[in-house]
């Protein structure tokens, strides 16, 4: 993606070793050769906290198209009702929803949206499943298409049991709500699969299927059908099911944990804006940097 914002607060120094760590992460497939055969808590730590300032890159690294796409969301989301909502499944409602009601909304905003249900067969180790995302079309005037994946949960895809507290901070500086392209969505992937690992090394645990890497990878990757309305729309009715309340009740987490994160990037955004200047002129002083 374009160069966007970096880390708040760090110093020209430090930004360049960062992104030098960036770079020899993609390159070597994690923070360091000997991080993950290291049983030594402090290293397993540390590692966690270079996983996190990768994490916070990358979130900031967005380009025109992305930064106007998750403004939308972010402004739809916030604008849900309880009231808006219904439900189309005579069991529990998974947050599709919500994710109909936000689909609605940006195709108002004439975005083509739809709901993505992707599916996959189990093999070897990897757990058949499926999962239900968003995604959005841009058509440009060349005839090609970018897409872009939305995920409203994102952060609860790489929730772990006993997780150290470096664990929770990597977690955290995941965004809220997902929005960008499937590629970069890979890279996020990659890096909260060797958190997983290095935090569940620290209490002698073995790396649940449904957090490998492979299995994260399958939701959005496999195959998946795009619908812009329940297929059974005739049978829509207003939110008087039980199994609905769930879902009211994440809506409300939702916009209050979204709120209290734009709030965060509010007060960072000066500081962004000073970093980002001083990224481009890192680049131009090191070219073989590649922006990520």
């Amino acid at each position: 993606m374009g160069g966007g914002g970096q880390l708040g607060g760090q110093s020209h120094e430090s930004e360049h070793d960062l992104a030098m760590m960036v770079s020899d992460f993609w390159e070597n497939g994690s923070t360091g050769a000997d991080s993950m055969c290291s049983s030594d808590s402090e290293s397993g730590l540390s590692d966690l906290a270079h996983l996190a300032e990768i994490i916070s890159y990358h979130k900031h690294a967005v380009d025109q198209t992305e930064s106007e796409i998750l403004s939308v969301v972010h402004s739809l989301l916030l604008s849900i009702n309880e009231a808006d909502l219904h439900f189309s499944y005579s069991g529990p409602c998974k947050d599709s929803c919500i994710r109909f009601y936000l689909v609605k909304l940006l195709r108002n905003c004439e975005y083509d949206a739809a709901v993505c249900t992707s599916k996959w067969d189990g093999c070897k180790k990897v757990p058949g499943g499926d999962h239900e995302f968003i995604d959005v079309l841009i058509h440009n005037d060349a005839g090609g298409t970018e897409r872009f994946i939305i995920d409203i949960d994102f952060r609860s895809h790489f929730e772990i049991a006993r997780a150290v507290e470096s664990y929770d901070a990597v977690l955290n500086s995941l965004p809220v709500v997902y929005v960008g392209s499937l590629s970069k969505l890979m890279q996020f992937l990659q890096v909260m699969a060797e958190a997983a690992v290095t935090s569940l090394k620290q209490n002698s645990m073995p790396l649940p299927p449904w957090r490998s890497l492979a299995y994260l990878q399958a939701k959005w990757q496999s195959k998946y059908t795009r619908r812009t309305s329940p297929d059974n729309e005739i049978m829509l009715h207003r939110n008087k099911s039980s199994n609905h309340k769930q879902c009211i009740g994440r809506l409300k987490k939702l916009k209050s944990t979204l709120q209290s994160e734009i709030e965060k990037e509010r007060l960072l955004k000066p500081i962004n804006n000073d970093n980002n200047r001083r990224h481009r002129l890192e680049r131009r002083r090191h070219p073989s940097f590649r922006a990520l």
